[in-house]
């Protein structure tokens, strides 16, 4: 059976910068998710707080919307404030890819624009609410190592991959 990693934030767990968790799912995406749980399929992480962020915390952006380039050393994670958090941000998700090598993850499902966990788009830095493509700095680690990254508004093309890798597995 595949296991899939999930944040913790679209479990109902309360780990978000704000202190919340995501709770604007609909009925399918919550009885998917209910199901996955029941089968023993979800590996929960939110990269920010394994990391050692607390919660609540200041929002995070990565100028520019890069978590690859912050993985490369090239950009950094800022806070509104300007604090950097860069480091607590590549300590989540080195402990991302050792959750996904510890289980043999090949999917994850992560929070859609986070700078942690975003894999279509982030907010470009300035904190205006601007999107560019892009990826999260765990994002784009565990793409790197050849998981495919989903996000909350993608599980039924999560579903549909783990079946396909069930598939040919069996």
């Amino acid at each position: 059976m595949e296991k899939v990693l999930v944040s913790r934030c679209l479990l109902g767990h309360k780990v978000r910068y704000d202190g919340g968790a995501h709770d604007s799912f609909d009925g399918a995406a919550i009885r998917l998710l209910q199901r996955w749980q029941a089968e023993g399929r979800i590996v929960p992480l939110c990269p920010e707080v394994a990391g050692g962020l607390p919660t609540p915390r200041p929002p995070a952006e990565i100028p520019g919307g890069q978590g690859e380039q912050v993985l490369d050393g090239r950009r950094p994670v800022l806070t509104e404030t300007g604090e950097e958090v860069t480091a607590a941000f590549v300590v989540g998700a080195e402990i991302a890819l050792q959750l996904v090598r510890q289980h043999g993850l090949r999917v994850a499902v992560l929070k859609a624009r986070s700078p942690s966990c975003g894999n279509l788009q982030t907010y470009d830095g300035s904190f205006s609410g601007a999107l560019v493509a892009g990826e999260g700095v765990t994002a784009a680690l565990l793409r790197r190592a050849g998981v495919k990254v989903f996000n909350e508004n993608q599980l039924a093309e999560a579903a549909a991959e783990l079946q396909q890798l069930e598939q040919l597995d069996g």
